[in-house]
């Protein structure tokens, strides 16, 4: 309580600044914030301050309240001393402020956030990062994830090429393995904040070392920032700053986008110590490459291969392993020769600039072995050539290249094509006029080659140039091209993703009004704006420099006669001016373009000529400057108005009627380019609407085609299976037929014994036919008829009407019930039918005398009736199957 009525107003800024007392720091700092805002670098309390010590323990201020107003007071301190200040106290300060005040109230760490940027925009960023790295590792996940958030602001601040990005991308895969939520979306958040400055560069340092489901987490956060533009520095360092005034002092409007282009120039090549790998190659590497064994040359390169497969490599003499590498690019066995391929891409990538000097001894021989069709090989050729490519350069390949164009072999063509694409598209140097020339020529001649692959990739190649140099180098390149062939080189213009890009050179600055010292003639002395000798015309002859012509002249403009010139102007009189009039000189004390007001009716004041002041032998230059005081002969409005410098005013119409008409060729341009788009889009639809004509007319020819053949394929279905069931069915009927002529041809061939006979034999043709009619009988169609049938007609009647011919006996005797009614009875089939027509048989022998010869002929006879009548219905049978 006796505390609160103390006074510290008497007290010392430092001595405040170390009280005991909370409040005496708090007013302390407060005093001092308001000091430094008005205070100038060079004033005594700034340099009082620098000691970084006292703002050590300012701004870890156990006390929340004094701790913020510190904060405050060290920013303020910060813009008053500048980089001097920021140097000699950062050191002390950044542990201070992240501790303190990252994980403190909103206010507190509103100001440690500005605190760091501040410390960045004075000095540079690498001092404050390598500061904030530690505390990733820190037991606190509370001042891990502030550290997190810090960092997301000042990459968004400054961007990735004023803050290196690296040592940061490598420690995030530590923190997405960490235990905390908070510091895992602090993470992402700075990982998503990287990728809109680096997109897909990053992810070699880190993406490999992250889980699958991480990797699928941060896919989906990447989605909305690929189609955001491409970020620009929010926030500017104070070198930036000085360099942007001192630019836009000096009319240079190009700074900006010099520095959008800086800032897509970002090395993420990781760095790797260099290694000795000459102590791993073999020494008799030469040696083995010789054997006539291809295992052994295989080994000797793998070995090689295991020695130089480091990410980076000291110097040396590989002017031997490279002469073995080429030699094995001409190797029989393919495995020799992609171990060779891979050896060489990872040399390339080790030496990186140094390994230019072996470009020329193992660039052709891998081109010339495009030729191998195997795809492992040539995928490792690639691989290497565009090693060989990023360790040299567009201009020191395309020669290599050209020529392997040239090649008659089609596979050495289109991959070396394809390497010139790729190329194209990787180099950050875009190329010289010269060198588009010879590019271009080259894949025209690809454009008309048979191959569709070679014509395709010899349009990528034009499509990536264009791209590149833009309209104004590369239409003048397709002149001669058809339609179809520029449209598909513009899409692949449009896809293309190049990182070069053709700027013309600038113009130089229009020259200022004042001509420079150098010009000035000897021992004269100018005005200060001296007269700019600007395309004066030429004159027929010209007098010697040394004539004593320094006496006042009668008129103002003399008769070109008498001047020895036509029309010229002494340099002492000439107006620089294009807005001055004829005759209106200035003096000589004065003269100046800037002196335009004079009007043309307005009398000159003439000034006497002195030729005493000026020595005898100047000529031109030791004339006066001052007009005679003789009026002139001829009105000044007739004469003939003499070339003179543009004025100011001029020199800016003419700047801007010059960028009014850039930017009207460049609008003409896009015109050009979105007519041509569109022609080409239209010509594609309309090739697309016919050929969707086409197939619908084409789908419904074989649509209705389809519903013929299905038609008639019914059709002959159905056919096939009646006949099929005809068939079925005849043949059944044949087969019963020829089991029945069996039978009875076995019956008539037994003789009429009755002790001898195995089967009953018929006493008289009525018992026979009695047995014949109780036969089934199959008529044309496969049907059997009945005893009742055979009665009516065909077979049986005539049957028996023949017996009763020969019998008449027999026409008073009826048939049987028996034999009548048994329409399957058999003497074959069935027994008890067999005895009853042989006991009938017997009796009829018995009762009848001389009948059983005749009977067995008549037999014979209907037996040779019914074969008869069998080959007629075979016959018949035939003619139908024929049908």
């Amino acid at each position: 309580m006796g505390d609160e009525g103390e006074d510290f107003s008497q007290l010392a800024l430092p001595d405040l600044f170390t009280h005991k007392n909370w409040k005496a720091r708090k007013s302390g700092y407060e005093s001092a914030s308001k000091e430094f805002k008005v205070a100038q670098p060079s004033n005594p309390i700034i340099r009082e301050f620098t000691d970084g010590q006292l703002w050590k323990g300012a701004v870890s201020d156990s006390n929340v309240a004094a701790q913020q107003e510190a904060l405050n007071a060290y920013n303020a301190f910060l813009d008053a001393s500048g980089t001097d200040g920021a140097r000699k106290t950062r050191t002390h300060t950044v542990a201070g402020v992240v501790e303190k005040g990252l994980p403190g109230r909103p206010a507190a760490k509103q100001a440690a956030l500005e605190t760091l940027l501040l410390l960045i925009e004075l000095d540079k960023a690498d001092p404050i990062v390598e500061e904030l790295l530690p505390f990733l590792s820190h037991k606190q996940p509370k001042l891990i994830a502030a550290t997190l958030a810090a960092l997301t602001n000042i990459f968004h601040a400054y961007g990735c090429k004023v803050v290196e990005p690296k040592p940061v991308i490598k420690a995030l895969p530590k923190i997405y393995g960490h235990a905390d939520k908070n510091v895992r979306a602090e993470g992402q958040n700075l990982t998503v904040e990287l990728y809109r400055w680096l997109r897909e560069a990053m992810k070699p340092l880190f993406w490999g070392e992250l889980k699958e489901v991480q990797q699928k987490d941060l896919e989906k956060l990447f989605e909305p920032v690929k189609n955001e533009p491409v970020p620009k520095q929010e926030r500017l360092l104070r070198s930036q700053q000085a360099a942007k005034e001192e630019a836009e002092a000096a009319g240079d409007p190009a700074v900006e986008e010099e520095e959008a282009e800086e800032a897509a120039e970002i090395d993420l090549e990781p760095e790797y110590e260099a290694v000795d790998v000459f102590a791993k190659i073999p020494k008799d590497f030469s040696d083995r490459l010789a054997s006539s064994k291809w295992k052994d040359r295989k080994e000797a390169l793998d070995e090689t291969f295991a020695a130089v497969n480091v990410p980076s490599m000291q110097e040396g003499p590989f002017d031997e392993i490279f002469r073995g590498l080429a030699k094995s690019m001409k190797d029989a066995n393919i495995a020799v020769v992609t171990v060779a391929a891979n050896c060489v891409e990872c040399i390339a990538k080790g030496l990186r600039r140094s390994f230019a000097r072996y470009r020329s001894g193992i660039l052709a021989p891998m081109l010339e072995r495009f030729k191998e069709k195997k795809a492992t090989v040539t995928d490792a050729i690639a691989a290497a050539c565009d090693a060989v490519f990023m360790s040299t350069g567009l201009g020191e390949i395309q020669t290599d290249v050209m020529e392997a164009l040239t090649n008659k072999n089609p596979q050495i063509k289109e991959h070396s094509a394809k390497f010139l694409a790729r190329c194209l598209k990787a180099t950050k140097d875009a190329p010289t006029p010269e060198q588009t020339k010879e590019i271009a020529e080259a894949a025209k001649k690809l454009l008309t080659e048979s191959a569709v692959t070679l014509r395709d990739v010899g349009a990528e190649i034009l499509g990536v140039l264009w791209k590149i140099m833009g309209d104004r180098n590369m239409l003048s390149q397709l002149d001669g091209l058809d339609d179809i062939r520029k449209n598909k080189i513009k899409e692949f213009s449009d896809a293309a993703e190049v990182k070069a890009k053709w700027k013309p050179k600038a113009a130089p600055p229009p020259r200022p009004a004042a001509a420079p010292a150098g010009k000035k003639p000897t021992g004269t002395k100018r005005p200060a704006g001296g007269v700019k000798k600007t395309a004066p015309p030429k004159p027929p002859s010209s007098p010697p420099l040394d004539e004593p012509a320094l006496q006042p002249r009668p008129t103002s403009r003399p008769a070109p006669a008498k001047t020895g010139a036509a029309g010229l102007k002494p340099p002492g009189i000439k107006a620089p001016s294009g807005l001055q009039k004829p005759g209106l000189k200035a003096p000589a004390g004065t003269a100046s373009p800037r002196r335009q007001g004079v009007a043309p009716d307005e009398p000159a004041q003439a000034s006497p000529a002195k030729p005493a002041l000026s020595a005898p032998g100047r000529g031109l230059a030791g004339r006066p400057l001052g007009k005679p005081s003789t009026a002139p002969s001829s009105p000044p409005r007739e004469q003939t108005p003499q070339p003179s410098a543009l004025s100011s005013i001029e020199r800016q119409e003419l700047s801007e009627l010059r960028s009014s008409v850039e930017l009207l060729q460049q609008t003409n341009s896009d015109l050009r380019n979105d007519k041509m788009k569109l022609s080409s889009q239209i010509t594609e639809l309309q090739n697309q609407n016919a050929q969707l004509i086409e197939d619908h007319t084409r789908d419904v020819l074989q649509i209705k085609a389809k519903e013929t053949q299905l038609v008639r394929a019914r059709s002959d279905a159905e056919n096939a299976e009646d006949r099929a069931n005809s068939l079925s069915k005849e043949i059944d009927r044949l087969k019963r037929e020829m089991s029945r002529l069996g039978r009875v041809r076995s019956g008539s061939d037994v003789p009429s014994d009755d002790a001898a006979a195995p089967r009953p034999a018929y006493g008289s043709s009525r018992a026979y036919t009695a047995h014949v009619s109780s036969r089934p009988y199959s008529d044309g169609e496969g049907k059997e008829n009945i005893p009742d049938r055979v009665g009516d007609g065909k077979l049986s009647g005539h049957i028996s009407a023949s017996n009763n011919a020969h019998n008449p006996s027999n026409l008073s005797r009826p048939m049987s019930n028996g034999a009548a009614s048994s329409g399957r009875a058999t003497p074959a089939s069935n027994p008890e039918s067999e005895g009853v027509a042989g006991q009938g048989s017997v009796d009829m022998n018995r009762t009848t005398s001389g009948e059983g010869v005749e009977s067995w002929r008549r037999a014979a006879e209907v037996t040779q009736n019914l074969k008869a009548r069998i080959e007629m219905m075979k016959a018949r049978q035939n003619i139908g199957r024929g049908q």
